[in-house]
């Protein structure tokens, strides 16, 4: 922990942050103390400013008030975890709920926000998934990837449904990032059951030798299976470039989720009826620590449709053009609460 006193007043947050995380973790405790309270939450016995006493967390908060139901019967429905860190201000998990769940109360206002970013989306298909969407999202219980366990294993933070103006079903799979300096790395390559064998590089030795790859000859996991497939976005050309695995840094986490979408949008199975299978980015517009991973990926997949990257502030900007009381209250409160 660290403390930082700024404008008088102080701040108990982590050791390391970057300029952006300091400036937006102090707009959020700043919301914090305004509105819910000036009690800390504990960490290790250690007290964090940006953390909710568990009285509030287990309210819900930082939820949205007019969703917590609807998040929880969803949940209880569709069962997913909550994230270790749920009650943090900045949690991306609860922050992803605020964004998108206020649109999807109804659905007709949902296409039309949503419609600004994925502009073949012509309305929710509410007859999917839970009306239309599902947090925490992976292909259950196919688990192509074969990367799923009790505790970790690729998913999108949230999926919607949708109809496109061929009245085509599509889904659309959504990571989104608050605070977060990078995407989720690869775990292989920091797993201490990791060999002399399992060389990372260069890229072409694995790609010709698939079990250099820790995931592929330990765990199991399909991805590089998945990625050489005919049907996959990425080309085995462009990965041959790279001195070593493109895929051991943060393009890692893009990787896996691309390749979900792969293979449920080839998946001959009933359960997945889906003509077209995105994934996209979502993240806070002041955030730019996640731009080169997603510009090298971009690079890496020759800028396949099957990927983008959007600012939540697209979606805001678009919702502030419709004239409804309830998703006016909804903006002022996302602004108020997220941006600076």
């Amino acid at each position: 922990m660290k403390v930082y006193e700024i404008d008088g007043k102080i701040y108990r947050l982590p050791n390391e942050l970057t300029d952006f995380q300091l400036q937006m973790y102090i707009h959020l405790i700043n919301w914090k103390w305004a509105h819910l309270t000036q009690e800390s939450g504990y960490f290790n016995h250690s007290p964090y400013d940006a953390l909710l006493p568990d009285e509030l967390k287990s309210q819900g908060y930082p939820l949205y008030r007019p969703i917590k139901e609807r998040f929880l019967d969803h949940q209880q429905r569709f069962p997913f975890k909550s994230h270790k860190f749920f009650g943090h201000m900045a949690s991306s998990q609860a922050a992803c709920a605020n964004l998108f769940l206020p649109l999807l109360e109804d659905p007709l206002i949902a296409a039309k926000v949503l419609g600004a970013v994925k502009t073949d989306l012509k309305s929710i298909a509410t007859d999917h998934l839970d009306r239309g969407f599902r947090i925490e999202f992976w292909d259950e219980p196919d688990n192509v990837l074969n990367d799923h366990t009790n505790v970790s294993g690729t998913d999108a933070d949230i999926a919607i449904a949708y109809y496109d103006h061929e009245s085509n079903l599509n889904l659309w799979m959504i990571e989104h990032k608050l605070t977060e300096v990078e995407f989720t790395t690869c775990g292989g390559f920091k797993s201490l059951g990791r060999t002399p064998f399992h060389a990372c590089a260069p890229a072409s030795a694995i790609l010709d030798n698939k079990n250099l790859c820790y995931y592929h000859s330990k765990c199991k996991f399909r991805y590089w299976d998945i990625t050489v497939q005919a049907t996959s976005p990425f080309d085995a050309d462009r990965i041959r470039e790279y001195v070593e695995c493109p895929f051991k840094g943060g393009m890692n986490q893009l990787w896996r989720n691309l390749l979900l979408a792969t293979s449920i949008e080839t998946s001959p199975s009933p359960k997945w009826p889906y003509k077209k299978v995105y994934f996209s980015v979502v993240y806070h517009p002041r955030n730019d620590s996640l731009q080169p991973s997603i510009n090298e990926f971009q690079k890496l997949i020759g800028y396949n449709d099957r990927f983008f990257a959007f600012s939540s502030e697209k979606l805001i900007n678009r919702a502030k053009e419709i004239n409804d009381p309830a998703l006016s209250e909804w903006v002022r409160w996302y602004q108020e609460l997220y941006y600076f």
